[in-house]
């Protein structure tokens, strides 16, 4: 008796030792650090000095930052010219791709590529393309007789030209994702709209892009998510200037905890920013409920 106690004992322990050691993971390097991350944003703590309480001090001074509205406005002009293009383009060469075209598994992999290229390559290669003095870019121009342009050290092209790096990855993440949605609609719905005298573009309006709405609020919604959490391309590229014309929040966080070494301050545009995080994420489980 004691030992079939012991055995279905056994079982019901067995999948919590499992999962055991990816929650521990879990629990010491993202719940924690994230609890520890609210708590000392309310302090003035350098890495190199004591802390001392300081209230919601620390937010006062970021809502009174300069620098703090130019990198949230960055980031959301960064996030505006990335998510719809790649989207829109995305979803254009997954359409393509849908189709029975000759070496569409090659061009599939091709798209696909820049996505599984680490970001700080990708960072490196585009900014050795817009180098004012030996670019590749300055050297088409100058075969047409256009003067070399400074991508990266112009203010007002800076952004522009991270954002046209982003789209290089992002264009072919978003096509993958749509690529798969629009497997997914049943051949007999096309069939239909045909039957019904459905040209090409009511097909593509009535049935795939309704269709599509699932995928379309995921892929927007990690877009989104994706362009308030970069930094990989922008510190690669351009360091976050020329100023402060490409430094986007993460950035911002990162010189202020690990080069100014205010911790206290960084803390508090951190626990900003996943609030903004958090909001998103819970408008994607909610739009996924609502589609359940």
């Amino acid at each position: 008796m004691s030992g079939h106690w012991y055995q279905k004992r056994s079982i019901k322990i067995a999948p919590y030792l499992f999962i055991a050691p990816n929650m521990i993971l879990f629990l010491t390097f993202m719940i924690i650090p994230i609890f520890f991350t609210f708590y000392i944003s309310f302090f003035d703590w350098e890495i190199l000095g004591g802390a001392q309480f300081k209230g919601f001090g620390n937010y006062a001074e970021m809502f009174a930052d300069d620098v703090f509205w130019i990198s949230l406005w960055n980031t959301v002009y960064y996030t505006i010219g990335t998510v719809p293009l790649s989207m829109v383009l995305g979803l254009a060469g997954a359409i393509l791709l849908n189709r029975k075209i000759p070496l569409r598994a090659f061009f599939r992999g091709v798209f696909f590529a820049p996505v599984v290229v680490s970001l700080v390559a990708t960072g490196l290669i585009w900014a050795w393309l817009y180098n004012p003095n030996f670019g590749l870019f300055n050297h088409l121009l100058s075969m047409v007789g256009i003067e070399p342009i400074g991508w990266l050290t112009s203010k007002t092209l800076a952004m522009p030209a991270v954002i046209i790096t982003t789209l290089w990855v992002r264009i072919g993440y978003c096509l993958v994702i749509y690529l798969a949605g629009l497997q997914a609609i049943p051949e007999s719905l096309y069939e239909a709209a045909v039957i019904d005298g459905a040209n090409s573009w009511q097909k593509f309006w009535y049935v795939t892009l309704p269709m599509l709405k699932p995928t379309t609020v995921f892929v927007l919604v990690i877009s989104v998510i994706y362009g308030f959490m970069v930094f990989d391309l922008v510190y690669t590229m351009t360091n976050g200037g020329p100023g402060h014309a490409t430094t986007v929040l993460v950035q911002y966080i990162f010189r202020k905890a690990f080069v100014e070494g205010e911790m206290g301050y960084a803390s508090a545009l951190g626990t900003f920013l996943f609030i903004i995080m958090m909001i998103f994420t819970l408008i994607q489980l909610k739009l996924g409920r609502e589609r359940s």
